[in-house]
């Protein structure tokens, strides 16, 4: 593929750019447009690149360009010390402990999309839009409890607009121009970028005055305001704040939207499995009114199917800071490394029946033979997301009770679903799904 067919092939859907080789071979090296590029999906490999030499890799200036303008200097586009102080901060907001208590408002507001879907029973609905809703309702119960300064809808269609803007590759990035030459992405993300701005700013003033007045609920934004490095007591900068709620609120929506709507899709083309699942929600149910994301295995098993299928998050890069080798192949100083979630979930060598939706793999008796780094739909070493469980919990629990309230078909003569990446991975056209009520859903 030539220079400007590349270009216009990753601007479109880098997804094409993938081919035959890379999901049979472990290690693809060349040169294209991006300079040298290394393709990696040999487990082995990516451990050495994303732990035991993490050191040697920082994330790329392309995917610095298309996170920072929006995400700031938060904890998923901050390098060297300032990453890791952050890290040690933010971590404890995180803990199992922290976790386990979004388990109700996480309930609660997946009860309440279960209940508004089963009212429109007989009805088509865009499941990655009821996703999004939601995923930023969880957002408002768990992390800002006191609410959003504007309505959730307004917040998802700039989430939107901000990867349909930016995620496209600019080949003014690729060639590697200065930032203060204009991007039409950029330009085009300007209204998202002010909206988030304004959001933060009034949260930040709001939660602020409850501090001081003692009022302050116990949230993930207030302990984000008053966190502070266990090592040295320092707390987070203003701008530090700001950037990391946006990055919550990005990548805490965003991502695991994705993941309930590629669930709810591959559930429909799957009737065996669906049927198992919702079998095992229901005996979950009778037995428990608020069962656990611990008593779902198999619906759990069928969320990381899924996203093993459609990654949120479908490519990794990372640029050698000095040169290095994988095996005989050597990784010049500056190159780009690649992986791709997307290409290694569905690789030949390193799985069978690689495309074919098998929630069987994930149950906890087969677990243990999946390569840990043959799986990283959240990353993995010390830049692993930090919000895994809080998000695997979250997607089991809506897709426990939306399940045992409605079921969702595709319509018959639907089109295909077509996945396109920009920055996370959804469905190009929504995902348009007809509602039929269950007989196990409870009384409206």
């Amino acid at each position: 593929m030539d220079l400007f067919a590349f270009l216009r092939a990753a601007r479109a859907n880098p997804l094409t750019t993938w081919f035959r080789e890379h999901f049979e071979h472990l290690i693809v090296a060349g040169d294209g447009a991006l300079g040298r590029v290394t393709v990696v999906s040999d487990p082995a490999a990516i451990r050495h690149i994303l732990v035991d030499n993490a050191a040697n890799y920082r994330k790329d200036d392309l995917q610095r360009r298309v996170l920072a303008p929006g995400l700031g200097n938060g904890l998923l586009t901050a390098e060297g010390e300032e990453w890791r102080l952050q890290r040690r901060t933010l971590a404890p907001i995180f803990s199992p402990r922290h976790v386990a208590g979004f388990q109700a408002p996480m309930s609660e507001a997946a009860d309440r999309l279960a209940g508004r879907l089963a009212r429109r029973s007989g009805q088509t609905v865009d499941v990655a839009l009821e996703m999004t809703r939601v995923t930023l309702d969880v957002l408002e119960r768990t992390i800002f409890t006191h609410g959003l300064p504007r309505k959730p809808e307004a917040l998802g269609r700039a989430m939107t607009s901000y990867f349909e803007a930016l995620g496209p590759i600019d080949p003014l990035d690729v060639f590697g121009l200065p930032d203060w030459v204009p991007r039409i992405g950029r330009i085009r993300a300007r209204p998202a970028l002010r909206f988030f701005a304004e959001i933060v700013d009034e949260l930040i003033a709001r939660r602020r005055a409850l501090l001081a007045g003692g009022e302050a609920p116990h949230d993930v934004l207030t302990l984000l305001l008053r966190a502070q490095d266990p090592e040295t007591g320092r707390g987070l900068s203003d701008l530090e704040v700001r950037a990391n709620i946006v990055t919550f609120i990005g990548a805490g929506h965003e991502t695991t939207a994705n993941a309930l709507t590629w669930t709810l899709y591959c559930l429909s083309q799957d009737e065996a499995a669906r049927e198992r699942a919702e079998a095992e929600i229901d005996a979950a149910f009778a037995g428990d009114p608020a069962p656990c994301s611990e008593a779902l295995p198999f619906t759990r098993a069928a969320l990381e199917e899924a996203i093993r299928l459609f990654p949120p998050v479908p490519l990794m890069s990372r640029q050698a800071l000095a040169e290095d080798r994988l095996g005989r192949i050597k990784i010049p100083r500056g190159s780009l490394v690649t992986i791709a979630p997307y290409v290694l979930h569905r690789h030949r060598r390193l799985w069978q029946d690689p495309d074919a939706f098998v929630p069987e793999r994930f149950l906890p008796e087969n677990r243990a033979r999946i390569d840990r780094f043959a799986y990283l739909p959240f990353g993995a070493g010390p830049r692993v997301c930090i919000g895994m469980s809080f998000s695997l919990m979250e997607a089991t629990l809506v897709l426990a009770h939306l399940m045992r309230a409605v079921r969702l078909d595709r319509s018959p003569g639907a089109g295909p679903v077509v996945p396109l990446h920009r920055v996370t991975l959804r469905p190009r056209d929504g995902l348009r799904m007809r509602v039929t009520r269950r007989a196990a859903a409870p009384p409206e």
